[in-house]
Parts: structure tokens; sequence; C-alpha cells
């Protein structure tokens, strides 16, 4: 897991200006065009500054480290109507490719210094695979870049439509600055499990009678099949609780995965089933 906060030489309490201050004599130290430049420090120091002046990405840093970022970066230049997606409500705050370029033009005495192109890829996950991550190779090929296949990690838990950034890997110019990968997930559905934020949840028929009497259950989760205990008297639309077999939080936390019991009522009943309902009936059940 990198440590932003020493990539830039902060500490974590380190306010908004000072994590910009840091990030502005780290580019001018590292900037590729300049003498002495180092290109893998300095997009290491940019990735950092992406992160930590962004107030949700530096949050969600500090609670799960850059897995739980996942490299998300919402802005960088990126022009989403150049590429026919609705990205509305990914630009909220934060790093703004503004910043960058002030700090660039003050290095370079005022000249502003060009940007390639991002470019913007699409990919297609598993359930499976969004809620435990992936590893992905995509080829790039546009009129901006020369064919290259470029590796991708999807954090876990992510949502089908959320993007990923990865920096300097779009256009690259000649004396500027490179451009960054987008790449747009999509997720395919399950037959049975939803997300909801780092739960999982699913519906499970059961019949009257084991409503009434309780039950045992196989049921089918992302770890495998286990049993699940229906107790007796479970109302219609109950939910029961199976703790950890949710969505990875960080670390070894996982959320947890709601059951909620659907009591399937017959339309028809045969006559010897309609005779101990009545019996029931008298019995007042």
């Amino acid at each position: 897991m990198k440590d932003y906060y020493k990539i830039l030489g902060v500490k974590k309490d380190a306010s908004e200006e000072e994590i910009k201050k840091a990030f502005r004599k780290l580019a001018h130290q590292y900037h590729p065009d300049k003498s002495g430049g180092d290109e893998a420090k300095f997009k290491e120091a940019n990735e950092a500054y992406s992160v930590l002046s962004d107030r949700k990405k530096r949050s969600q840093y500090d609670q799960f480290g850059n897995a739980g970022t996942g490299g998300f970066n919402y802005q960088g230049g990126f022009n989403p109507s150049d590429f026919g997606f609705d990205f509305s409500g990914f630009g909220q705050g934060g790093f703004d490719a503004g910043d960058l370029g002030d700090i660039l033009s003050s290095i370079f005495g005022g000249r502003r210094v060009r940007r390639g192109r991002d470019i913007a890829v699409d990919i297609e996950l598993s359930f499976q695979e969004a809620i435990f991550g992936a590893e992905r190779k995509v080829v790039v090929n546009s009129k901006f870049i020369k064919q290259k296949e470029v590796s991708i990690s999807v954090p876990p838990g992510i949502d089908d439509g959320q993007m990923i950034r990865l920096s300097g890997m779009g256009e690259t110019l000649e004396g500027g600055l490179p451009g960054d990968l987008y790449v747009k997930v999509h997720v395919r559905r399950h037959p049975y499990l939803r997300k909801e934020g780092y739960n999982l949840i699913m519906d499970l028929h059961v019949v009257l009678s084991d409503a009434l009497l309780g039950a045992e259950k196989k049921i089918g989760t992302l770890d495998g099949e286990i049993i699940l205990k229906v107790p007796a008297g479970t109302k219609h639309g109950t939910i029961l609780r199976v703790k950890g077999k949710g969505v990875p939080m960080g670390g070894s936390k996982r959320g947890d995965l709601y059951v909620r019991i659907l009591i399937d009522i017959p339309e028809k009943l045969s006559k010897e089933q309609k005779k101990l309902v009545e019996e029931l009936k008298k019995q007042g059940l």
C-alpha cells in the first residue's frame, strides 16, 4: 500500500495548503522536462496529490488505504462529451486539473504546459469480480496514441458505471504531460444477489409450513453454499442476517448478507390440503 503522506513528505494532519505546497515543491523537483527530473517520481507525487487534495478521497484513503480510493479521480481535464458518456456527479469538488496547471505554469516561468488527451475504454465484470476485485488487461487503440496493452487493478466493491482513472496512461505529447486513461466498469447482474453499500441482499422463498415450524435451507453465497436456519414463526418479509458474507471493506472486514424471507401462498389447494387448513382454522391458526 502506498503511503501518500510519505510520498509528499507531509504529516497525516497536514492542511490542504500544506499538501499543495508540498506537491508544488516535488513537481518542481521531479518534472521530466527539467534537468535532473524523474518521471516516475513526478507521476507518484501527482497520484498522491490527486487523492490527498480531494476531501472525500482523502477520507477513504485514511480509512482503507489506497485500496479504498481505487485510484479514482474524476477530474484531470476529462471531457465526458468527447466519448458520449454521462459522468454527471463524478466531478464534485476535490482535485482539479487547474491546480496542476497553475503549479506547472509557475514552475516553467508562466509557460503553460501542454497535456495529452484523456482516453476512455469500457470493461465488463461478473458480479463476483466486482465484489472481490479483479485484474484486467485492455488494449488501448485510438487516433491519439499507438496501440498498447494496459493492466488494470479493479478494487473490491466497485459499482456498475463507476470509473477508474489511470494517471498518465492516455495520449503522450512530446515535451508535455501525458493524459489519463479512464476505464468505465460495467457489472453483470447476479441471478439473485443485489449489492447495497457493503452488504448483499437476496430473497428466499419458503412454504407456509417452513415459516410456521422453522426449517434449514441451503442457500448460495459468493463464498459457496451455506445452511440458513429459518426460525419457527418467521413472518413474511422477515430479514435474516448472515455476518461476514458481504462486500470486502478493507483488511479482513466484510459487510453482511441479508436474506429476506418470502412466504409462498398457493393459489389453489387440494381437497386434503383444504381439509387440513380448515382444521387449523378451528384451532385458531
